[in-house]
């Protein structure tokens, strides 16, 4: 069957696809690899002895049978509470509402909420700037209401579609992009999580220094 955008589709013919109880992506299928040469310890925590194949990606599938792929087990965020939750899926669901909103930074590490650094994208600022009159700085544009009301609206939206650990309980917007090739992405858009973490650390202590607000409404549990 053909792949749904924004999916991987559904397992191949003659292959076998589920996930782990954590999220994980695993596939049985005859040509998968058969193990590591001379790592038999690397090989075990690869392919269990069921012959599954364990991906290292979180994924989600439809009723149909159809894959998304939301992110990389190595990136979960693990709250206080011990809870294991994705990065890229709680990063996709509140940025999804706006196209002023650039990578967000998901957080949540041993601590009691989840929490989000907030970039603006940087054509979508340059072009709401020239509309409006206002200087095509991210400085300037993270402070006018106009913008943080809809980023805000975008982050209540994303937070109705998660379950309560995975919300969104504070954020800020920084003002700075964040380019390919920076301090903060690499070349192909990925999140640098650690180097991010370690710059903004001020930021992200800021953002706990106070109780989390209440859960948003409608939210699952």
């Amino acid at each position: 069957a053909e792949s749904v955008r924004g999916t991987i589709g559904k397992a191949a013919p003659g292959a076998e696809a589920r996930l782990a109880e954590d999220g994980e992506l695993l596939i049985r299928a005859p040509w998968t690899m058969r193990g590591y040469r001379k790592d038999p310890a690397q090989t075990a925590d690869t392919i269990d002895a069921d012959g599954w194949l364990y991906s290292g990606d979180l994924a989600t599938v439809d009723d149909d049978g159809v894959y998304t792929i939301v992110g990389r087990k190595k990136e979960l965020i693990v709250n206080s509470g011990g809870k294991n939750m994705s990065p890229s899926n709680i990063e996709h669901a509140i940025a999804a509402g706006s196209p002023l909103i650039g990578p967000v930074l998901a957080f949540g590490d041993d601590r009691p909420y989840n929490v989000a650094l907030i970039t603006l994208d940087r054509e979508a600022a340059v072009a709401f700037a020239a509309e409006t009159g206002l200087a095509a700085d991210p400085a300037v544009l993270a402070r006018d209401e106009r913008v943080l009301h809809e980023i805000q609206a975008s982050v209540d939206a994303g937070n109705r579609r998660l379950s309560r650990i995975e919300q969104i309980k504070k954020t800020t917007v920084l003002p700075a992009f964040w380019d390919a090739g920076g301090d903060e992405v690499t070349p192909t858009m990925k999140l640098k999580r650690q180097p991010i973490a370690q710059k903004y650390a001020d930021e992200i202590d800021a953002l706990y220094a106070d109780p989390a607000p209440r859960p948003v409404n409608g939210s699952q549990s």
